[in-house]
């Protein structure tokens, strides 16, 4: 088997377990306890309540149109594997709901794990290179015809309007903890993209940058850039460095730092997903991928 073909498999595996995660996240804890939690599954949610329409047969619906509309508009950039994720979430929505009972009445909790669980589906299905549809085909089409509006802007919008709308209809704490899921989702959604693996990348300024580099590729054994920069004050030329270290490396690079020169300047940033030597192989994230 190719390369290729097991990239293939690969990803619709990751779209079709993501999908099915994101319909279990509805099922089991955001449409039974009215958490209408942005997009068409939000606006499904409502019509669930209201009208007793299923909410898989309403998510189909509403996105098949939606698909083939931004196939014409915006052409061969939404592709088949978001029709499958599309496919996928409404049947399994459909299959599970008769199936299964809601885990929890407490709509804090509902709204935290929905949307935990929704994250990591959600998650793997963009690791597998497809979409769910539905707010990511709308915002993408409001960007089009109002490219004043970014694609952030309209996932903003819609999901602000959905939210509104189920704070009308059901009441406004049930509105306030369709946030808190967006939010959670929104967060685990990073996590799964970025990676778990957190390291720090590191600049260090100081007037002793030569020593500092050393102790770093000696005694820690990270390797170190020097970028060429001067004081905005003193008009001076130095390096500031660049390191990239794991999280249980940061005490010992800020001791290694401060017993060479207690005057210098480090920022601190958080790092997802570091690849090159040391770290993971970049061989490795593209097999994942």
């Amino acid at each position: 088997m190719s390369n290729k073909v097991k990239k293939i498999i690969k990803n619709y595996t990751m779209i079709t377990a993501g999908s099915i995660m994101t319909a279990l996240s509805l099922v089991l804890f955001t449409v039974p306890n009215k958490i209408a939690a942005g997009g068409v599954s939000g606006v499904a949610t409502i019509l669930y309540h209201l009208f007793g329409f299923n909410v898989g047969i309403v998510i189909l619906i509403i996105n098949v149109p939606l698909f083939f509309v931004a196939i014409y508009v915006l052409g061969g950039s939404i592709g088949t594997k978001t029709l499958w994720g599309i496919i996928m979430m409404s049947l399994s929505v459909e299959v599970l709901t008769p199936l299964l009972a809601p885990v929890t009445n407490e709509v804090i909790l509902a709204s935290i794990y929905g949307g935990v669980l929704g994250g990591v589906g959600i998650g793997f299905v963009f690791r597998g290179g497809g979409t769910t549809g539905g707010t990511d085909l709308i915002a993408a089409l409001i960007s089009y015809f109002f490219p004043h509006f970014s694609i952030g802007q309209g996932l903003f919008l819609i999901d602000g309007l959905v939210i509104t709308l189920a704070g009308v209809v059901f009441d406004v704490e049930l509105a306030l903890y369709a946030a808190i899921t967006i939010f959670v989702s929104t967060k685990i959604i990073d996590i799964i993209q970025e990676g778990f693996n957190i390291s720090k990348s590191v600049f260090i300024i100081s007037d002793k940058s030569q020593v500092i580099k050393d102790e770093i590729l000696d005694n820690m054994r990270r390797g170190v850039t020097a970028l060429r920069g001067y004081g905005g004050y003193s008009g001076r030329e130095k390096d500031v460095l660049l390191v990239t270290i794991n999280r249980a490396e940061i005490t010992k690079l800020k001791n290694l730092i401060r017993n060479i020169d207690e005057d210098a300047f480090v920022i601190m940033n958080e790092a997802h997903e570091v690849l090159g030597e040391g770290f993971k192989r970049i061989s490795e994230r593209a097999i994942n991928e």
